[in-house]
């Protein structure tokens, strides 16, 4: 795995400020409707649901734009669609970003991509049955475990979870999104899942509500992914009683970046950026501490460059 670049943000944002130089200066410049493709993910699905409101909550803020959502299984599909320019935004896990950007993982080739903002923090949630008698990674051996849907960036996450505990090969893959990893659960289809979402997901706590869930814990893992596929994972906890548990749960975090082809209008990104960041009260945010739509973390999106365009819109609240 190639090592990751080392570009500082300041010199991203240089190289930016430079690009905006040669550019025309972003401004009102009418009302003229922009037909803007953004891919989030399933439809009932932790991306689908923010990426819907977020595309209202922009085109409310801004008359110029106009943002119409495709629904995917995320991440890795959204960043393939950057590539192609089946889309001009999307939502993606910081991983997968990274990978794209790089040409590295699921990506033969670098696509021509750059980040809007850092927006908020995923948590891995590892899901199984009390009955299962899972209690670390490597009791998933011989088991029927689904990784997430195809093409989300959560398939990414779990099989780099499995093969950092040796196991990988070992486990009974199913590619399941979340709602139905849940059903599979509960009907005994399969013995656990995977999850990237905020904290809390809705439709696991409906599921511990149930009883006979058990949240597998992956303290140490965050470190091991950092030195092998770079600095996207983080260490965090599932705070106590977040779905019942008596204690909190040491997992892996990965933010969610809004992305963006590198073709994009500078305009068009800075006004993008600008909507989101006035809506970012109204928006679905996690219920745990954390940077959240915070111009201050926002930038954090290293080896993914800025857009210049929204490069343009943090130089304009910094000043």
């Amino acid at each position: 795995m190639p090592a990751r670049h080392l570009m500082t943000r300041r010199s991203l944002l240089a190289l930016a400020a430079l690009s905006a130089a040669a550019s025309p200066a972003v401004g009102p410049a009418g009302h003229v409707k922009r037909p803007i493709v953004m891919a989030t993910g399933l439809a009932g699905a932790p991306y689908g649901i923010f990426g819907r409101r977020l595309a209202r909550e922009i085109n409310r803020r801004d008359p110029a734009l106009a943002l119409r959502v495709r629904n995917t299984s995320a991440s890795v599909r959204n960043l393939r669609l950057l590539g192609t320019g089946g889309a001009d935004l999307a939502l993606a896990l910081g991983d997968s970003a990274a990978d794209a950007f790089e040409g590295v993982g699921a990506f033969t080739v670098p696509d021509p991509v750059s980040a809007l903002a850092r927006i908020y923090l995923n948590y891995t949630h590892l899901v199984t049955d009390t009955q299962a008698g899972v209690s670390r990674v490597a009791d998933l051996a011989g088991l029927r475990v689904s990784l997430g849907a195809r093409g989300s960036g959560t398939v990414t996450v779990a099989q780099r979870v499995l093969s950092a505990a040796g196991v990988e090969a070992q486990v009974r893959p199913r590619y399941l999104g979340l709602d139905d990893s849940v059903r599979a659960l509960r009907g005994g289809d399969i013995d656990a899942f995977f999850a990237s979402s905020a904290v809390p997901a809705r439709t696991v706590r409906e599921l511990a509500d149930g009883g006979r869930v058990t949240l597998v814990p992956l303290d140490g893992v965050a470190g091991i992914l950092r030195k092998v596929h770079g600095p996207a994972y983080v260490d965090v906890s599932i705070p106590a009683g977040t779905y019942g548990q008596a204690s909190e749960v040491p997992t892996v975090g990965v933010a969610t970046f809004l992305m963006a082809r590198s073709g994009l209008p500078a305009e068009t990104a800075f006004r993008v950026t600008r909507a989101m960041f006035a809506a970012r009260l109204t928006l679905p945010g996690p219920e745990v501490p954390g940077a959240y739509l915070d111009e201050r973390y926002a930038i954090g999106t290293d080896p993914v460059p800025l857009h210049t365009g929204a490069a343009q819109y943090y130089r304009s609240v910094y000043g």
